[in-house]
């Protein structure tokens, strides 16, 4: 009988794509996928560790997967915690059987030979009409809250033939483009150039539909954005944290309000349909009533369509870890809750103006779909008829609007 195996994935997308990789060993050794975890002979829980928050939901999961699995068979515990704590974390859970960090093999028995290079193996087929692929590991900034570049390393790119290469392979409507630094692909190859621009280019080539994930807002140069922007996937994912000038400065980011709020003028100018996501972290250390209200104006005049906000995770070994003024929870949670609340109504309202509109989606799954909107497992969704064939494109007119999600009936 074939030994199965079974992956939990935790974290970010960049993780599903070493869970894809690490599936396409396991496959290549003669397993098979388990049909539940309590039947497989080896457990991998892919791990994060980014944040406080993060890691405890790992140590949780750990412990919930060594509950479930069957006698006699092996837990591995691999990705961020594993790289970032490993030792600390084979010693404080003994219910681990091996603590595999990048690039270790995960296999029953301990396999002859030396690391392999996560980022470049095979994957197995896509299991969805849309792909995650991983262009570069590691980053070279600073930033002052993250432990990244400790554990994950410099920036690494790919070649953009190894990822054409895998694009073909997969064989989706969609590719979704990833990376630390996704903007800085191909600086770190010698010419000390951006390469993003001819890799949007070339995978636009190869897939229906290609949507970039993270990045810097220094590097959102305008031949970028015209290159998104004839992709046909209109949909700019912003790294900002933060939009106050000096608060930025203590975070070791570039930029500000204006600057960022121009920008996205500048692009819904070219595409008034082009739509926006960013992040914000609350309550780093040294954050004003001022850098706060400035923030909150920002999210208003920006009216960004998708929007989260993260309360501020000590990390060990970070910049910020030295520094003064700690936000009190209290303080951090209301704070939060403000952003949260006027972002929802601007979230609210941009899908309520979708009401009566003819747009194209790609078919996800029975009853459930996307337009170029939407980033898979991140953003709303588009529910449709449930006999629209999955992994077509098809095209709807929405009847009807529920805080993120829309109802959709055939055009």
């Amino acid at each position: 009988m074939q030994r199965q195996f079974w992956v939990e994935t935790l974290g970010c997308p960049k993780n599903q794509v070493d869970s894809d990789k690490l599936v396409g060993t396991l496959l290549a050794d003669g397993m098979t996928r388990a049909l539940d975890p309590g039947e497989a002979d080896v457990v991998v829980v892919n791990t994060c560790a980014f944040i406080e928050q993060a890691r405890q939901e790992s140590v949780d999961t750990i412990l919930s997967f060594d509950d479930l699995r069957k006698n006699g068979s092996k837990l591995v515990v691999t990705g961020c915690l594993a790289e970032r704590y490993g030792d600390e974390l084979a010693e404080s859970l003994p219910e681990i059987d091996q603590v595999a960090g990048f690039g270790v093999p995960v296999t029953l028995t301990k396999r002859p030979g030396s690391k392999f290079d996560l980022l470049e193996l095979p994957r197995p087929p896509a299991q969805a009409p849309w792909a995650y692929v991983k262009v570069a590991e590691g980053c070279d900034r600073n930033c002052g809250f993250c432990a990244i570049p400790s554990f994950r390393g410099k920036q690494r790119s790919r070649s953009i033939t190894s990822i054409l290469d895998e694009i073909e392979q997969l064989a989706v409507r969609e590719v979704v483009l990833v990376a630390q630094d996704l903007a800085s692909f191909g600086r770190d190859q010698g010419q000390g150039e951006r390469q993003i621009v001819e890799l949007v280019q070339q995978a636009a080539t190869k897939a229906d539909w290609v949507r970039l994930l993270y990045l810097y807002p220094s590097d959102l140069t305008d031949p970028l954005i015209e290159t998104i922007l004839a992709t046909g996937v209109p949909y700019f994912d912003l790294s900002l944290q933060h939009v106050s000038r000096p608060h930025l400065r203590r975070m070791r980011r570039w930029g500000d309000g204006e600057l960022f709020l121009e920008r996205i003028r500048h692009i819904r100018s070219a595409e008034p349909a082009a739509t926006f996501r960013s992040n914000f972290i609350v309550g780093y250390p040294g954050e004003t009533e001022t850098d706060h209200d400035e923030l909150l104006s920002f999210v208003a005049q920006a009216r960004l369509d998708w929007c989260g906000f993260f309360p501020y995770s000590p990390e060990e070994g970070t910049y910020a870890m030295g520094l003064e003024g700690t936000v009190p929870a209290g303080l951090v949670a209301e704070r939060m809750g403000e952003l949260g609340q006027l972002q929802d109504r601007i979230t609210s309202e941009s899908r309520d103006a979708l009401i009566g509109a003819t747009i194209e989606v790609l078919v996800d799954r029975p009853g459930e779909a996307r337009s170029f909107r939407e980033a898979p497992e991140i953003d709303g969704i588009v529910n449709v008829p449930a006999d629209l064939e999955v992994g077509e494109f098809a095209s709807v007119t929405v009847v009807e609007a529920t805080g993120p999600d829309v109802m959709a009936v055939r055009a």
